[in-house]
């Protein structure tokens, strides 16, 4: 072990020059361009921790007591938690930035608390605060980030982690692009999953008719105890019959993230000056080309007859308003206006996603269909003591 010195937190633990931060650590890296996430990712057992700088700050997965002489008798350090998303294996395919080569981080997300931090950051930010942020890199062990991404949390909590990128997807999509509004007919593509979730809650704020579709009677029930007025089992039930019958006229917003024949069932049933939300396309992720084939030569003439609308919607480029909707997100969670629900992989044949060696079977169990809500993964606990 090497220590981290930070005079900044000093008056808060006397025995600061012992602090036991290891010199390396395991981490998750992409070493080969490919949709297989298991294919291109390698568990990397001795990286080097990184070192903060001045004004950035570091988290730690593990939970560790650091006894103090004087001061402070123990310091506690939370666990943490990282979130899994289906665009992990596009980024592990190398498709947000071609320029990009391997060896590099992956993982988006994470939620924990902070063990070290320079000095400027120290101004806004203490060791021990809970803190999340959205960040590639985040399946390691330690992470560093600077200080201006991070958002002050009230505690370490999983259901926080379902905010930072699914949940503030949804928010800000439906709000920029959705023109919510109430009685509208909202149509929710996998809308058991992690930002689905969402998308189903805020509609249904907004006063809308909400329909979901999803995979199993298990998630249907999930989405009815959210507000969904209507679920469609895809497996059971299809999709374009219940929607041409139950809604004749068609629906006008839909927040898709299915791609492939979903998203052409979704175009088809648009009605006058219906829009429809591409914030994704799982069907077509695993796929070395990345899409499967939608009958857009018909896009033109289906759009026009309707004068309806297909926009995308890519996080990053609505940066600007991010912190705002996440402390909305976040407000309405606190007052119990939302809920965030969890998937641990609890049900998964080798259970609970613990440590970041289980990331591999998170990534697997998502592309299975078998979660509802969001993917987490909890790192183990360590007790790392001076005395």
């Amino acid at each position: 072990s090497r220590p981290i010195l930070d005079m900044s937190y000093s008056r808060q633990f006397l025995d600061f020059q012992g602090s036991s931060i290891p010199s390396s650590m395991k981490k998750l890296v992409v070493t080969k361009l490919s949709q297989n996430f298991r294919e291109a990712v390698t568990l990397q057992q001795d990286s080097p921790v990184p070192l903060p700088g001045d004004g950035d700050l570091l988290f730690s997965h593990t939970m560790k007591t650091w006894q103090g002489v004087n001061l402070v008798k123990t310091f506690l350090f939370s666990s943490r938690f990282v979130g899994i998303n289906a665009s992990d294996i596009n980024y592990s395919a190398g498709r947000y930035d071609a320029s990009v080569k391997p060896p590099f981080d992956i993982g988006f997300e994470g939620v924990g608390e902070v063990v070290a931090l320079g000095l400027s950051a120290s101004a806004d930010h203490t060791v021990g605060q809970a803190v999340a942020y959205v960040k590639a890199g985040s399946f390691a062990e330690y992470t560093v980030v600077p200080a201006r991404q991070a958002v002050p949390l009230p505690s370490v909590k999983p259901e926080f982690l379902t905010l930072m990128v699914s949940g503030a997807t949804a928010y800000l999509s439906l709000k920029e692009l959705g023109d919510l509004s109430e009685g509208k007919k909202v149509l929710v593509t996998a809308a058991a999953g992690g930002t689905g979730q969402f998308a189903v809650q805020l509609a249904k704020k907004a006063k809308c008719h909400v329909i979901g579709t999803c995979s199993s009677d298990e998630k249907g029930g999930f989405l009815k105890s959210i507000g969904c007025d209507r679920t469609i089992n895809y497996k059971t039930e299809n999709v374009e019959s219940v929607l041409r019958k139950d809604y004749p006229e068609g629906v006008d917003v839909v927040y898709e993230s299915v791609g492939g024949k979903m998203f052409d069932l979704a175009l088809n049933a648009l009605a006058i000056k219906g829009r429809l939300i591409i914030i994704g396309f799982i069907a077509g992720y695993q796929n070395p080309t990345g899409l499967q084939p939608v009958k857009a030569e018909l896009l033109p003439a289906k759009l026009l007859r309707k004068s309806a609308s297909v926009r995308g919607f890519f996080l990053n480029h609505y940066l600007s308003d991010y912190k705002m909707a996440l402390q909305d997100l976040l407000k309405m969670y606190e007052r119990g206006d939302l809920v965030c629900e969890v998937d641990f992989g609890d049900m998964s044949p080798e259970g609970k996603f613990t440590g970041l060696e289980s990331v591999f079977r998170a990534v697997d169990y998502m592309y299975m269909g078998k979660n509802i809500g969001k993917i987490v993964v909890e790192l183990p606990h360590s007790v790392n003591s001076k005395l």
